[in-house]
């Protein structure tokens, strides 16, 4: 079983996510320049948006380099001292993660996803064989006690998570790939429904102190420039279900729930950059969410494939839902829907574009996702 999720969203001008330039992310698709925002800054949005934690009511992961950080807290709280814990941690941490950074010892070389409870396993592991392995990370023995937990803890955890957000997007560690977790949620890169141009802004900041009745001038404090665009964004997402209860150890409830926080999160996480100069907080336009049972994946992007206009009485988003609308009935008419189970949508505006999806419109939010998460396995 898999949940797709196809959403309509247009920005006001904005910088949401940058190259190594500073300018707004871009590609070429169908032969034009689109406006681009990565899955990596989409995913970020979501794991961090408030409703995700709320709805699974569980603890998501941490992404870091300095795993011995909260190791190191959680030996502490324990009633280790500050020092000792920190050399059983950094040890243990570099057993565990298999290459440490070079110029700091404290840190691994690659970023490291966990969970809570795997702190708590590290934790409760080092605790209970705490005399040899503060002997071992201080050079004073030589057994291979660290090495023994990292497997033990592998062994434990392999394959699955308490964190909704690993097992949603996954963990890979190309050092250690016994701690990999397949992603049971595909996201893809949003890219705009149109052609899009590359925007400049010329800024200049007031110096509030300067005095301009003597030399010091008239002239600003500071000059610069900085790139924007805006865009009306195709965003497309699926989930394995299968994959994901999996990844939970088994745990429909959570997966259930998992499911719930991201389509609520999804709908509104909009990723941080710029947002200072630009505040460009607009709201899901459109989203239907499909639950099938087969294998097939349905990314609409080819319905923008040859890019939107506006029309003389619209802007983008009414054009984008047509397109999107009618190529979702030719993806039908041909494919067959026998394996679709649910079909959800809703539309802030604009509804009048739709044809094929209009009869599956919800009236609010709670409605939208009860549709989807009401037709989910419920046991077994």
């Amino acid at each position: 079983m898999f949940i797709e999720l196809h959403m309509i969203q247009s920005f006001a001008p904005s910088n949401l996510n940058r190259d190594d330039t500073n300018n707004p992310k871009d590609c070429e698709f169908g032969g034009h320049r689109r406006a681009r925002i990565s899955s990596q800054s989409l995913k970020r949005a979501i794991r961090y948006e408030p409703v995700f934690a709320e709805t699974t009511k569980a603890q998501g992961g941490e992404r870091s380099k300095w795993l011995t950080r909260p190791l190191t807290k959680a030996l502490m709280d324990a009633g280790k001292p500050e020092k000792d814990a920190h050399t059983v941690a950094k040890a243990f941490v570099a057993a565990y993660a298999g290459k440490m950074d070079k110029k700091k010892p404290d840190k691994t070389s690659v970023l490291i996803y966990f969970s809570r409870d795997e702190i708590n396993l590290m934790t409760s592991e080092l605790l209970q064989s705490w005399d040899k392995a503060l002997a071992e990370a201080k050079g004073e023995s030589k057994n291979t006690l660290f090495s023994d937990m990292v497997k033990r803890i592998i062994k434990e955890t392999a394959n699955r998570t308490s964190a909704p957000d690993i097992a949603l997007f996954g963990r890979m560690l190309a050092d250690k790939p016994q701690l990999n977790v397949d992603a049971a949620c595909q996201v893809a890169h949003a890219i705009s429904t149109h052609r899009v141009s590359m925007e400049m802004d010329f800024y200049t900041a007031v110096d509030d102190l300067q005095n301009t009745d003597e030399e010091e001038g008239a002239g600003a404090g500071m000059i610069g420039f900085t790139s924007f665009n805006s865009a009306c964004f195709y965003r497309y997402a699926r989930i394995d279900w299968g994959q994901l209860v999996t990844n939970l150890g088994g745990d429909r409830d959570l997966a259930r729930r998992t499911v719930e926080g991201f389509l609520r999160a999804a709908i509104i996480a909009i990723p941080t950059g710029k947002q200072n100069s630009f505040a460009a907080q607009n709201p899901t336009n459109f989203a239907l969410a499909v639950v099938r049972a087969d294998g097939m994946s349905w990314s609409l992007a080819n319905a923008f494939e040859a890019p939107v206009h506006p029309r003389r009485d619209t802007g983008l988003i009414a054009p984008s839902l047509a397109a999107l609308d009618a190529y979702w009935n030719k993806l039908v008419s041909f494919y067959g829907d026998d394996q679709i189970k649910v079909k959800s949508a809703f539309a802030i505006d604009h509804e009048e574009e739709l044809t094929s999806l209009k009869t599956n419109l919800a009236t609010t939010r709670d409605q939208w996702v009860a549709r989807i998460t009401e037709a989910l396995p419920q046991e077994g």
